[in-house]
């Protein structure tokens, strides 16, 4: 089953050069949090599930992205507790164009990367065992 019906969105547009640069140099800077998640995430490890990670939308660089699903994970180190509100316009402005927004703090990344998995899971409407088919390709 495929995600949201992509026409029924409209596309952000706008993504410069030079946000297109900032993806690749954080591409290269990954905290750790984000490593560990990408190391679940890449090669459709995830129940068959293609992510884009540091990946541009609009004005917006999204730690990881699930174009199928419309879905944005973020993870949140330590500065996201001093711009909550800002986080949550950019959610909000996300949201507008039908992406949905999944935040996980760093800790939760670290300590218990499965409930993560879940929940990323169940935001694709996939169930936690069929993460184990996408792991078999990896």
């Amino acid at each position: 089953m495929r995600g949201r019906d992509h026409r029924t969105f409209p596309r952000i547009r706008g993504t410069s050069p030079l946000i297109q640069q900032r993806a690749r140099e954080l591409r290269r800077r990954a905290t750790e949090a984000e490593r560990v998640l990408w190391e679940r995430l890449r090669n459709r490890r995830l129940g068959g599930l293609k992510f884009r990670r540091q990946h541009p939308l609009g004005p917006y660089i999204v730690d990881f992205y699930c174009a199928e699903h419309r879905l944005v994970v973020e993870v949140d180190g330590p500065i996201h507790e001093r711009q909550k509100e800002r986080d949550a316009l950019r959610a909000q402005h996300l949201e507008a164009y039908g992406y949905r927004v999944l935040r996980f703090r760093n800790e939760e990344v670290l300590t218990d990367i499965e409930a993560v998995l879940a929940r990323i899971l169940a935001a694709c409407g996939k169930s936690s065992s069929s993460s184990q088919a996408g792991e078999e390709g990896g």
